[in-house]
C-alpha cells in the first residue's frame, strides 16, 4: 500500500530539485569565498533585507486525549469552554494539496468517540486555546506588518502559503492566528491546505511509515519499565490512587494536568505537587519512544517536513523561480510531537514540553550589498542559535548544512519507511 501511494506523488517536481541542487552548490560556493559571512566583521543588519518567512506553530489549549481513569480526579469539560470568541471569526476553506476536496479526518472521528466528565470530546479546542492562537497572530502582525512592513495588512494570498493537518482543532487554530495577523481583514479567499492521514508528514506518521513503527512497537509501555521512569511513575500513580494496572504513563498524566492548568481548572493536587517531574518523564518517556539519540528515527519523524522547508528556502534563493512559486509567508499548523523531533534536530530542544500555541519561525534574509542569504531563528519568540551555527544570525549554507543531516526527499523517506519490509521484517505482530 505505502510503495504503490508514494509512486503516485511527487512533492517537488523533478526540475524544480535539480535547479534548487544547483543553487545550494552555487550558494556553498559563494558563502566559501574569503570576505564572506565566515569573516569576524559582524553583520551589519540594517543591510539586511527580510525575504520570507516560515512558521511552524502548535494549536491552541484543548481538552484532553484521553481521561484519567477515576472519575473523582476529573475536572469537568463543560460546552461554555469552546465558545468562539468574536474577535477569532474568519471565514476559510479546506482542501487538499492539490486545491481538491477536504480529506476524510479519522481522527477526528476517533476524538468523537471519547466524550469528557461534562460533556466536551477529547481533544477539542477550547476558547482558551482560541485566544492564544489569536495572540500569536497579532504578535506576528506587530513583527511583519506593523514594525516592519513586510507583509499586507490584509490577507492576500499571494503572498501567504498555509498548510495544517486534517485536524479539526489546527484548522481552527490557524483560523485564529490569521484572525489576529491580519484583524480579519482579507483580499481574497483563506485557504488552507490539508493532505491525507495517510501521506502526512507534519507529524511522525507511525501509521504509515512501516520502518518507524517496527522500530517504536511496545517501546511506549517499555518507556514506563525504564530505570527513574518506572520508580517516579508508581510514586505518582500510588498518590493519585490509580492502580498499577491502568494503563497511565506521563503522557497520559502531562496531557491532563498541561490541559487542566492552563484553563484554570481545579486539578489535582498531586498533578500540581509533581508538575515539573511530570513534565520530565514525559519528555523522558517521548525520548525513549522515538530513540532520538538514532538519526534515521528522527528522519523519518520529521525528515520529509524538513525537506519541505528547506525548499522553500532554497526555491527564495534561485533567482530562476518565478515570484508565483514563492510566498512571503509559510504557515503550518503542528503538533508536540513535531515540534520535539524538529527543534533536536536544530540543536536547539530545551527538554520541555512544547506548550500550546508555541512557534517556530524562520526568518530568510539576504544582504543588500553581498547578496548573501542568511537565517535567523526564533522559538516562543526568543532568539535562537541553531547547530553548527556561529552566531544567532547563520549563513544559510551552515543553516541548511544543519537540516542536512535529517532531511528526507520523497523518495528517501518511501525507501526508509520500507526497509523494514523489504527486509522482511514485515510479519511481526
Amino acid at each position: 500500500m505505502i510503495s504503490r501511494v508514494f509512486k503516485l506523488r511527487m512533492w517537488t517536481p523533478v526540475g524544480v530539485l535539480t535547479s534548487l541542487t544547483y543553487c545550494l552548490h552555487q550558494r556553498r560556493v559563494a558563502l566559501a569565498e574569503p570576505g564572506g559571512a565566515d569573516d569576524q566583521n559582524p553583520v551589519d543588519r540594517s543591510l539586511l533585507e527580510l525575504k520570507m518567512v516560515q512558521v511552524v506553530f502548535r494549536h491552541g489549549a484543548r481538552s484532553p486525549l484521553k481521561p484519567l481513569p477515576q472519575e473523582d480526579q476529573q475536572v469537568e469539560w463543560k460546552p461554555q469552554l469552546i465558545e468562539v470568541p468574536p474577535q477569532t471569526q474568519l471565514d476559510y476553506t479546506v482542501t487538499n494539496l492539490a486545491g481538491g476536496p477536504k480529506p476524510h479526518s479519522p481522527f477526528d472521528s476517533q476524538y468523537r468517540e471519547t466524550t469528557l466528565k461534562g460533556g466536551m470530546f477529547a481533544g477539542q479546542l477550547t476558547k482558551v486555546g482560541m485566544e492564544q492562537m489569536f495572540a500569536l497572530g497579532e504578535r506576528l502582525r506587530k513583527n511583519y506588518v506593523e514594525d516592519i512592513p513586510f507583509l499586507s495588512p490584509a490577507f492576500n494570498p499571494l503572498e501567504v502559503f498555509i498548510r495544517s493537518t486534517n485536524i479539526y482543532r489546527n484548522l481552527e487554530s490557524t483560523r485564529c492566528l490569521l484572525a489576529g495577523l491580519f484583524q480579519r481583514q482579507k483580499e481574497g479567499p483563506i485557504v488552507i491546505h490539508t493532505d491525507e492521514a495517510s501521506l502526512e508528514v507534519l507529524y511522525p506518521n507511525y501509521q504509515y511509515c512501516w520502518n518507524l513503527q517496527k522500530r517504536t512497537r511496545g517501546r511506549r509501555q517499555a518507556a514506563s519499565l525504564q530505570p527513574g521512569i518506572s520508580e517516579d511513575l508508581k510514586k505518582v500513580k500510588e498518590e493519585m490512587g490509580i492502580a498499577s494496572s491502568d494503563k497511565v504513563d506521563f503522557l497520559v498524566l502531562l496531557d491532563n494536568m498541561a490541559a487542566e492548568q492552563v484553563h484554570k481548572l481545579p486539578s489535582c493536587p498531586t498533578l500540581k505537587r509533581f508538575a515539573w517531574m511530570i513534565e520530565q518523564r514525559a519528555v523522558d518517556t517521548a525520548s525513549y519512544i522515538l530513540q532520538w539519540e538514532d538519526r534515521e528515527s528522527l528522519q523519518m519523524a520529521v525528515g520529509p517536513f524538513l525537506h519541505i522547508l528547506e525548499s522553500n528556502l532554497l526555491k527564495v534563493v534561485d533567482p530562476a523561480t518565478p515570484p508565483s512559486k514563492t510566498r512571503k509567508l509559510y504557515l503550518y499548523a503542528a503538533h508536540d510531537v513535531t515540534l520535539m523531533p524538529l527543534l533536536i534536530t536544530l540543536g536547539i530542544f530545551d527538554h520541555k514540553w512544547p506548550p500550546f500555541a508555541v512557534d517556530l519561525t524562520m526568518e530568510l534574509y539576504q544582504h543588500r550589498e553581498s547578496k548573501e542569504w542568511f537565517v535567523q531563528l526564533y522559538y516562543q519568540g526568543k532568539e535562537q542559535v541553531p547547530k553548527g551555527c556561529p552566531d544567532r544570525l547563520c549563513p544559510l549554507d551552515k543553516f541548511l548544512n544543519t537540516m542536512s543531516v535529517y532531511t528526507l526527499s520523497p523518495e528517501k523517506y518511501h525507501m526508509l519507511c520500507s526497509e523494514a519490509q523489504v527486509m522482511g521484517l514485515g510479519d511481526g505482530e
